[in-house]
């Protein structure tokens, strides 16, 4: 029996058989922070790349993207040098999701802090029970290609009050010693490094073998969703799936974790 495809369906069809493309760029004339926030982005999604947005419209952005069969493009907004805006738009026909942005938090502000890993990360949602939230989560995961099972890579998305809260951390297991960067133990380092873990110089304390010990890398900050469309970033007529209205907020059954 065949199952009928509902419009999510057919709008990433093509999941898991090639691996997203992601582009990411700015608002016009970003300031250095912008610029810098998204270098952090772009290292987020594997296989992404950067574009100076320059003096190029929408519509030219787009142009290029569906020309280098991009799957997805990622713009971040600021106010006044605080980055507080992020849309995706998937191609070639959407959908397009508006976020705000809050309590950004770069790597540089948090301070010495792992190098980003290269592996594809396994994601973790929180809280995307509701049909508006499970809509989400499938915009947000499919910008990620499908990791591999001993991937030491995690990012988390966690639904609180509509408020999507991003962390992203590499995880190592716990070896039983104290490691010490003056140790001289080569071979300890070595093994580390092949189970997935990043030598930070830091013991390890009395952490256990079958305990696990979560290394923040960064970037941190806060999502709100404020808009879905059926378009492209440049569709301008596209139909609103989804608005947020402030009257939402005493309307339960409106909210992602419990629609």
């Amino acid at each position: 029996m065949i199952v009928p495809q509902s419009f999510m369906d057919d709008e990433y069809r093509m999941a898991g058989i090639t691996e997203p493309k992601v582009m990411v760029t700015t608002a016009r004339d970003p300031s250095t922070k912008l610029s810098a926030f998204a270098k952090e982005i772009r290292l987020l999604f594997p296989n992404a790349q950067r574009v100076n947005r320059g003096n190029h419209v929408v519509s030219q952005l787009v142009e290029v993207a569906r020309q280098n069969e991009i799957t997805d493009i990622v713009v971040l907004h600021e106010h006044r040098g605080v980055p507080d805006g992020l849309i995706i738009s998937h191609m070639p026909f959407g959908p397009t999701v508006k976020f705000g942005l809050y309590n950004v938090v770069t790597r540089s502000d948090i301070g010495t802090l792992p190098n980003m890993s290269e592996q594809y990360p396994h994601l973790i949602f929180d809280n995307f029970k509701s049909n508006l939230g499970e809509r989400v989560s499938i915009i947000l995961k499919h910008l990620f290609p499908t990791p591999k099972t001993d991937s030491k890579r995690v990012m988390t998305f966690a639904n609180r009050s509509d408020f999507i809260s991003f962390r992203h951390h590499n995880w190592r297991r716990g070896r039983n010693k104290k490691l010490r960067p003056d140790s001289g133990n080569k071979k300890e380092e070595a093994a580390e490094q092949d189970e997935g873990g990043e030598s930070d110089g830091e013991t390890t304390g009395t952490l256990g073998r079958n305990e696990i010990e979560l290394l923040e890398v960064g970037p941190r900050f806060e999502l709100r969703l404020f808009e879905i469309t059926n378009g492209t970033l440049d569709s301008a007529t596209a139909d609103k799936e989804w608005v947020y209205r402030p009257y939402m907020n005493s309307r339960k059954k409106r909210r992602m974790d419990d629609l």
